[in-house]
C-alpha cells in the first residue's frame, strides 16, 4: 500500500457505502404510509432478511458509533422486547402473507442483554410471522463480558448459528482509554461455550485508529485473536465524530493515531491475517478460504448491506426496533431513533417509520456500480449501464472525481471497465465516491477514508 496516497486521500470523510444513497439523505417525506404501501407491494416470490436492533448496553464504550443507551433496569428491556414482537406481527400483517426469510441478524447495542426466555420468545414470534428457512443464517452480536450460559443455551435452542464478538483490541492501555476492559480469557471462554453449544460460525470485530493504539499492539491483538480461531474478521477504522456521538468526547484526541499511523495499522492487520491464511474480502472483512463469504467473493456474488459484506442475495431487508433501517425494492426506511417515540408508534398500531428514501432509476444504477466497486474492487460500467438502459460514456463523464484517481494510479480504466489498483484497494471508498451523486464533501458526516 502506498503511504503517499494515504497522506493525500486518507483524511477525506466518506461513507462506508453500506447503502446508496446513504442514511444522511433520508427524508421524513417517506413515512409510515409509504412503508405500508411498499410492504403490500412486495413481489409474490420475495424472500427477506430480518434485522433486529436492540439499543441497550450495561455500560458505554466510548468509541461506539451505534444507537444505544445504558440501561440498569431489566423492565425497560422486557418492554422493548414486547414492542419488537408487536412490530414483527404488524409488518407481517401489512405484507399480507408469510414470506420466506433467509437471514436474521440481531444487532445493537448488546442483543444478548435480553433475558434468555425473552430472546427465545422473540425468535418464536419471527418463526410464527415469517417462514424462516431451515437453512437460514441466524446471527447475534455479542459482548463477551456479559454473555451468560443461560443465553448461550437459549441461542442454541433458537437455532442461532453465527455469533459476532466485539473484541476491538486486547491491549489493556487501549481498553482503558475506550472504557472497554475485556480480557483474552473472557473472550476465549465465550468462544469455547459457543462451540460446545454447536454455534460454530464465529466472527471477531477489530478496530484500528483507537487511542494509544500502535502497529505493535494491533499485531498482538491479531496474534491473540488467531489463537481462538474465528471464521471471519471485520476490521474497522475508528470513526471519531464527537459532535454526533457525545460520549466520544471522553476520548483524548491527542492520543489518537494520525492518518498515516491509521494506514500503517490497517496494513499491518491485513497482512497478518492474510499470512495466517485468511482471504481479504472487500474493504474490511477477512474469512477462511472455505467460508461462505470467501466463496461468494471468489464467485463474484458478494453483496453489501447495513451489516457490511454479506452472502445475502435478497432484495428485501426488514428492520425492526428503534433506529432500524430497512431496504425494499422501492427504497429505504428508517424507524424512529428515540425508543419512546418508536414504542408509542407501535403501541398506537402505526408503523414506526420516521424517514426514508424512494429510489430513482439513477440511484439504482449508481448503487449497482458502487456495490460492485466495494465488493470486487472493479466494475464493468458498460455491462451495468446496459442492464439499466443507460449510457456508460455519460456515467463516466459525470464521475469527475475519477480523473485524479486515474492520474494517481489508483484506478485503471480499460474501455468501460474500471479496476482499483491492487496497491490502492484501501482507498476503495474514494473510488466508490466518484459515482456518488449525493455526496457533499463540505459536510463532515462520515468517517475517514483510511
Amino acid at each position: 500500500m502506498r503511504t503517499d496516497l494515504a497522506a493525500s486521500y486518507g483524511d477525506e470523510r466518506l461513507p462506508r457505502y453500506t447503502s446508496y444513497p446513504t442514511a444522511p439523505h433520508f427524508s421524513p417525506a417517506v413515512g409510515p404510509d409509504t412503508y405500508a404501501e411498499w410492504l403490500a407491494g412486495l413481489p409474490a416470490g420475495a424472500s427477506a432478511s430480518l434485522y433486529l436492533h436492540v439499543p441497550f448496553c450495561r455500560e458505554m464504550c466510548w468509541y461506539c458509533g451505534c444507537h444505544t443507551q445504558i440501561v440498569r433496569r431489566d423492565g425497560l428491556i422486557a418492554a422493548y422486547q414486547r414492542t419488537l414482537r408487536s412490530e414483527i406481527a404488524q409488518v407481517s400483517e401489512t405484507i399480507g402473507r408469510r414470506i420466506k426469510v433467509e437471514h436474521i441478524h440481531f444487532g445493537g447495542g448488546t442483543p444478548t442483554i435480553m433475558a434468555p426466555e425473552a430472546f427465545a420468545e422473540l425468535m418464536a414470534a419471527m418463526r410464527h410471522s415469517f417462514f424462516v428457512l431451515p437453512s437460514a443464517e441466524i446471527a447475534v452480536e455479542i459482548d463477551p463480558r456479559t454473555l451468560t450460559s443461560e443465553m448461550v443455551e437459549a441461542m442454541r435452542l433458537s437455532g442461532v448459528n453465527r455469533a459476532s464478538l466485539g473484541v476491538q483490541s486486547f491491549d489493556p492501555v487501549v481498553q482503558r482509554a475506550i472504557n472497554r476492559v475485556q480480557s483474552h480469557e473472557q473472550t476465549a471462554s465465550v468462544v469455547d461455550r459457543l462451540h460446545r453449544a454447536g454455534i460454530n460460525g464465529i466472527n471477531f470485530d477489530l478496530i484500528y485508529g483507537l487511542p494509544h493504539q500502535t502497529v505493535a499492539s494491533c499485531l498482538d491483538t491479531v496474534r491473540r485473536s488467531l489463537e481462538l480461531g474465528p471464521d471471519r474478521f471485520s476490521v474497522f477504522g475508528y470513526a471519531h465524530v464527537p459532535d454526533f456521538k457525545k460520549h466520544q468526547r471522553m476520548i483524548n484526541e491527542a492520543v489518537l493515531p494520525d492518518g498515516l499511523a491509521r494506514h500503517d495499522q490497517a496494513c499491518a492487520i491485513a497482512n497478518a491475517l492474510k499470512e495466517a491464511g485468511y482471504v481479504q474480502i472487500g474493504l474490511d472483512h477477512f474469512a477462511r478460504p472455505d467460508d461462505a463469504m470467501a466463496v461468494a467473493f471468489e464467485e463474484r456474488t458478494l453483496r453489501r448491506n447495513f451489516q457490511g459484506y454479506t452472502t445475502d442475495k435478497g432484495e428485501v431487508l426488514l428492520g425492526f426496533g428503534a433506529s432500524a433501517i430497512g431496504h425494499l425494492p422501492q427504497g429505504y426506511v428508517q424507524n424512529q431513533v428515540q425508543i419512546g417515540a418508536y414504542a408509542q408508534s407501535i403501541a398506537a398500531g402505526r408503523l414506526a417509520t420516521a424517514k426514508g428514501y424512494g429510489l430513482t432509476d439513477d440511484d439504482r444504477l449508481r448503487a449497482d456500480i458502487i456495490e460492485r466497486i466495494m465488493c470486487e474492487f472493479s466494475a464493468d460500467i458498460g455491462d451495468i449501464c446496459a442492464r439499466h438502459g443507460a449510457e456508460p460514456e455519460a456515467m463516466l463523464q459525470s464521475a469527475a472525481r475519477l480523473k485524479p484517481l486515474i492520474s494517481d494510479g489508483i484506478v485503471r480504466l480499460d474501455g468501460d471497465r474500471l479496476a482499483v489498483a491492487s496497491d490502492s484497494r484501501f482507498l476503495v471508498r474514494s473510488v466508490a465516491a466518484a459515482f456518488d451523486a449525493h455526496l457533499d464533501p463540505a459536510k463532515q458526516l462520515h468517517s475517514r477514508a483510511v
